[in-house]
């Protein structure tokens, strides 16, 4: 899509959609922030079709984006409503078990082959799914399962050894 009609684009839709996300959870700034995130993922891909048949892509991205905040939102209230993972009240057994598995599991990180690794760090660590760490690695999505498949079987045969 050429810079002109992608700004076209951008300058017809953004009220509208703005709107359309704002209806739906009530708050504009969120509504802001998606729909300029909505915006920047169409810029990033591309895609080679005129703005008008782009139109529907944009409301089912912010609806999606919509849905995909609502929840990490629910996920995080929730963790915030546990209560606060108290050290005093683990026993001392419990606190040297605890060591002894986190040193272990460190230990089993660094032995362990770099390509599984890095998958595996990017999907724990970075939160990413597999088509987002197979496109940042320029991988297949099969080769990043196969690769996660094996670093887990990798630290449950070495956690479970030691």
């Amino acid at each position: 899509m050429k810079r002109e009609d992608f700004k076209r684009l951008f300058d017809e839709q953004f009220d509208h959609l703005r709107n359309f996300i704002y209806y739906r959870c009530g708050d504009a700034e969120l509504a802001t922030d998606i729909v300029q995130d909505v915006f920047l993922k169409l810029w990033e891909k591309q895609l080679d079709k005129r703005p008008e048949e782009l139109v529907g892509l944009l409301y089912k991205m912010a609806k999606d984006a919509l849905v995909s905040k609502y929840r990490h939102s629910q996920t995080e209230q929730s963790f915030r409503a546990r209560p606060p993972n108290d050290s005093s009240s683990q026993t001392p057994e419990e606190a040297v078990s605890y060591e002894e598995l986190k040193t272990n599991y460190e230990k089993a990180l660094r032995r362990m082959p770099e390509k599984q690794r890095e998958v595996f760090l990017m999907s724990r660590n970075d939160e990413l799914k597999y088509h987002e760490i197979a496109q940042r690695l320029e991988l297949s999505i099969k080769a990043v399962e196969k690769r996660m498949k094996h670093a887990l079987q990798f630290l449950r045969e070495a956690l479970a050894v030691q």
